[in-house]
């Protein structure tokens, strides 16, 4: 696409947008004034599909009129509830249906995760994680180092960008495999990264780590509803994701997680059990000894909450009437709108860090910004704009292809402009 910096080009967009209706799906903020906010920060926290509240009231309509018998008479029986989220979260992260289940929270779906696929032993027990992960997945896996006995800070080791740069180099990740490979248990990778927007390349990640005997696991809290992570095809051992920012599923909702086929009937694997993960068939005959569900839905724990699942159900169904392709493809025009009006604008006071090459990053920009602090966002927020501050100077938008538009991201960068200027 060939941008124009005019508020006429981005209104022309936004009418020859085929998924410009979708935007009516969201419900939008709005000032205390009553004007519309420009929301860019759905990496955060995704707004809440319309349709939302009568899932939920379905739900809770149910409960009401059934009590238990809800589990199997609800219009959408609440025994079989996650098995309705199933094949669309598959689509969008790129796995079999029978590979990915939602459940928990992420960083409880890491830990039960690393549980099975963090098996390390005196010489090999050492975790790679990108140097600027999210500080989560750090707390993670340095206490998974400390329970199994290893000094944190020795046996974590971090890939950073070369000095003076911000993205992270394959090859650099790659040389470091080459010189403790033998040592490494696990690589563990964010991707995108939360705070520069860099994608990485999960297929050659997973071939590496494999190829120096290593498991590979991804969280894709940024990911997932953003890139498509291709999780079958990557050959990746596991990932693990949240659903409240680009999924739209509301504040602190559950969870995804994904296992690899070849790893769904392997009883070797050690795992923490719960009885929702047991064989749908004896479940509830409580005298059974425990027997794993083939795939992914053998990590469940403990029954699903169903309130939560219908919301995840609502933004699914607006996914699949979507189709994820087709966002995908608005996403990256989207996003390379917003990167071409922030390059028009005449200073050398802001700097994109996050890659420029769209198979490298989803639809976030982190704008780094010379000199700034974080009155810089407390002022783009008094100008009408919902956007996210990360220290030290960066601000990151994300323009989100199910409800942002190409004027949203016209009258972002006019609003910085004047502050900038």
């Amino acid at each position: 696409m060939k941008y124009e910096n005019s508020l006429e080009f981005a209104q022309q967009c936004d009418a020859k947008d085929p998924l410009r209706h979708f935007r009516n799906q969201f419900h939008l903020p709005t000032a205390t004034d009553g004007n519309p906010l420009i929301y860019l920060c759905g990496n955060s926290l995704g707004l809440q599909p319309k349709k939302t509240t009568a899932y939920i009231e379905e739900v809770l309509g149910d409960w009401a009129a059934l009590g238990v018998e809800g589990h199997t008479e609800a219009n959408h029986p609440w025994l079989p509830y996650h098995e309705f989220l199933t094949k669309t979260m598959a689509e969008i992260v790129g796995a079999k249906p029978s590979e990915v289940v939602m459940m928990n929270t992420l960083t409880t779906n890491l830990h039960l995760m690393m549980v099975s696929f963090y098996q390390p032993t005196s010489t090999r027990y050492k975790i790679v994680v990108e140097s600027d992960a999210f500080p989560s997945d750090k707390y993670a896996v340095k206490s998974q180092l400390k329970f199994h006995g290893f000094d944190a800070e020795e046996g974590l080791i971090l890939w950073k960008p070369r000095e003076g740069e911000e993205l992270c180099r394959f090859e650099d990740l790659e040389a470091i495999m080459e010189e403790q490979g033998d040592e490494v248990a696990l690589l563990m990778i964010g991707s995108p990264n939360y705070y520069s927007g860099q994608a990485f390349p999960l297929k050659k990640i997973t071939e590496l780590g494999h190829k120096h005997g290593a498991k590979v696991g991804f969280d894709l809290a940024h990911g997932a509803g953003n890139i498509q992570p291709n999780l079958h095809e990557s050959g990746a051992d596991f990932a693990v994701w949240c659903s409240y920012k680009y999924l739209n599923s509301g504040p602190g909702s559950l969870g995804g997680c994904f296992v690899h086929e070849r790893h769904a009937e392997n009883e070797q694997l050690k795992r923490f059990t719960g009885w929702w993960g047991h064989n749908k068939e004896t479940r509830f005959n409580m005298r059974k000894e425990f027997e794993a569900l083939p795939g992914a839905e053998g990590w469940q724990l403990s029954n699903p909450p169903i309130l939560s699942m219908a919301a995840i159900r609502a933004s699914l169904d607006v996914y699949a009437e979507a189709g994820f392709d087709a966002l995908r493809k608005k996403s990256v025009q989207l996003t390379g709108f917003l990167e071409f009006l922030l390059k028009e604008v005449e200073t050398d006071s802001i700097e994109i860090i996050t890659p420029s090459n769209p198979d490298d990053r989803g639809c976030q920009l982190s704008i780094q910004v010379k000199n700034a602090d974080k009155s810089l966002h407390d002022k783009l927020t008094k100008a009408g704009v919902i956007s996210d501050w990360r220290e030290p100077d960066v601000v990151r938008v994300a323009p989100v292809p199910l409800y942002n538009s190409y004027e949203d991201v016209f009258e972002f960068v006019e609003r910085l402009k004047k502050i900038l200027w």
